[in-house]
């Protein structure tokens, strides 16, 4: 595969917008849904299984969205806007390893949280081991990932999975039968 292997955040948002790999093909959320500012690496091999890894960033300041809402007077990121940012990880590097369809997040086998992250934390530091890798008729992937705020291991992913799928199409909800997921 000949890919690039360092994503800025106008080439994140290429991809949200169809503009990297297709519009029939999966693509990342865009802002303020976009938990990854820069992809550092992502490789094909290396990583805690040697099947792949990603080191990426997310730049944190007191004027991130979720702190106004998320709590008024206690300002945390949601963890699940962390765990959502390793799902986009986790799809990237699936749709980047040459699958082709619409991306779903398919679930998690464990989660731990062991700290949080607040306004006065700089950068959110994500880093991903794939462990298995499909690319077949059905493209499924899975993978464990950490995220650091400042140096300090926040929270603990394992099993993250994400799959690619074809047949994906929203009908704008005339019929919700039609949806195949």
């Amino acid at each position: 595969m000949q890919q690039k292997n360092t994503y800025n955040k106008n080439e994140l948002l290429m991809m949200a917008n169809g503009d990297m790999f297709g519009q029939e093909n999966a693509k990342l959320p865009l802002d303020p849904m976009l938990m990854i500012d820069r992809i550092l690496s992502i490789e094909e091999d290396g990583g805690a299984y040697d099947k792949g890894s990603i080191v990426a960033e997310l730049d944190i300041s007191e004027q991130s969205w979720f702190f106004h809402c998320h709590f008024k007077g206690d300002p945390v990121m949601p963890g699940c806007l962390g765990l959502d940012g390793m799902w986009q990880l986790v799809g990237f590097f699936l749709t980047w390893s040459g699958a082709r369809g619409k991306g779903r997040a398919l679930g998690v086998g464990e989660v731990k949280f062991r700290g949080q992250i607040r306004p006065y934390h700089k950068k959110v530091i994500y880093k991903i081991s794939i462990k298995k890798l499909i690319t077949k008729s059905k493209s499924m992937i899975w993978a464990d990932g950490e995220i650091s705020a400042d140096d300090k291991k926040i929270y603990i992913a394992k099993n993250l999975q994400v799959g690619i799928f074809e047949n994906l199409v929203y009908d704008f909800g005339k019929d919700p039968s039609l949806d195949t997921f």
